[in-house]
């Protein structure tokens, strides 16, 4: 007897009913592993990504950006010196320079976590973590919401503690788009 039948197909019919064919193609998302190490200038990327995405870095941007174009327009009409121009850029070049270059290459270096390698399961229920020295279980309660960027899925405990999940960790897009779907059904998306 085949044991892929649902109530809706009979023993030796040829006609199946798609949408027990898709229900049974979504219960088969139940485990997929995938292993990988970590690519610096990938997870460089990703930090960017990630501290763009901080509303309190985005407002910040945003005030020395006003004050920046602010301070020249005032001197170009000369109802400012020259200074008030040179402070605003001085402080645009830093915040920028420190959220592009210095803060994801001082995490980086200070987080052994990105020299490991992994292997990471997923399933209904939850996803676990592990490498040579140990592993972990997570329910999908403990993540407040996932992000997608370019290379990585984020997946974040809270506001500030994530984890980086490389998309080159999988075999296939196919896989990718799986926990893609997983991670929608599960948890809340940023």
């Amino acid at each position: 007897m085949d044991k892929d039948l649902t109530n809706d197909q009979q023993p030796g019919s040829s006609i199946k009913n798609p949408a027990s064919r898709i229900q049974h193609q979504e219960s088969s998302i139940k485990i997929m592993t995938i292993h990988f190490t970590y690519e610096k200038s990938k997870v460089i990327q990703a930090l960017r990504y990630h501290f763009i995405t901080r509303p309190e870095l985005r407002i910040m941007i945003i005030i020395v950006n006003v004050f920046a174009l602010l301070s020249a327009t005032l001197a170009y009409f000369k109802l400012v010196g020259i200074m008030a121009f040179f402070l605003g850029s001085v402080l645009w070049f830093m915040l920028m320079t420190s959220i592009w270059f210095l803060l994801p290459g001082v995490i980086y270096r200070r987080n052994n976590t990105f020299k490991d390698h992994f292997d990471m399961s997923f399933e209904e229920t939850g996803f676990s973590l592990g490498n040579e020295r140990g592993s972990r279980n997570w329910s999908w309660k403990v993540l407040s919401t996932f992000l997608e960027s370019p290379h990585f899925f984020h997946l974040y405990f809270d506001s500030r503690t994530f984890f980086l999940v490389p998309k080159s960790g999988f075999k296939s897009i196919d896989e990718i788009f799986e926990l893609r779907q997983l991670l929608r059904e599960k948890v809340r998306r940023k």
